[in-house]
């Protein structure tokens, strides 16, 4: 049997936290190992303990009522045991322990990651633009853990695929640095949806 455990201290979590990060960069929003150095410091970085040994992560944040998982991974020989979700379930204990009303995070319109989320119990409650790079959708889920004055409207998460090939394409070509800020990067989606820019 499996002997698996949800710490937040832990003498060798930023390094593995940082590792596994860059590990699933595909897959995950960036977060410069500072950002989980003050999450260590505050008991904001949860880390799971399989057999001895570091197996995935979940960080978490959020101000006053409001939870938000910013990160979780589970390294790849790990996954779909239960380890995961075990994560989770310690994040939502965190949650209540704060008396939050509800948790919330984003998740890639491409990744497989939004049937785990459903299947946790999370409502997709908005869809966003994500960056240019990658050119997806980006599913904002949510579950309510206390009862509010009202319930969140549900929507179908999106499914679209990303495609970085124009964003290759025009960065070769000089239309696009990663130097881009907002008022940019709306121009540059703009142009590709093929709207004139104002």
């Amino acid at each position: 049997m499996d002997d698996f455990v949800v710490v937040d201290q832990h003498r060798d979590m930023i390094a593995y936290v940082d590792n596994l990060q860059k590990i699933n960069s595909e897959t995950l929003s960036f977060y410069p190992r500072q950002a989980f150095e003050r999450a260590y410091d505050t008991r904001k970085l949860l880390l799971g303990i399989l057999n001895g040994q570091p197996s995935g992560y979940l960080y978490v944040g959020g101000k006053g009522r409001n939870v938000v998982c910013y990160q979780v991974c589970i390294q790849y020989d790990a996954r779909r045991k239960l380890y995961g979700a075990m994560l989770v379930a310690a994040m939502e204990n965190y949650a209540i322990e704060r008396q939050a009303f509800s948790v919330r995070l984003r998740c890639g319109s491409d990744l497989e990651a939004n049937l785990f989320w459903r299947e946790l119990g999370y409502n997709c409650v908005n869809i966003e633009d994500g960056g240019i790079r990658r050119s997806r959708k980006i599913n904002v889920w949510r579950k309510q853990l206390m009862p509010e004055l009202f319930e969140d409207v549900h929507l179908d998460p999106s499914t679209e695929k990303t495609d970085s090939n124009i964003w290759r394409k025009h960065k070769h070509l000089g239309i696009v640095s990663r130097f881009n800020r907002r008022k940019s990067i709306k121009e540059y989606r703009m142009f590709l949806k093929g709207k004139e820019v104002r």
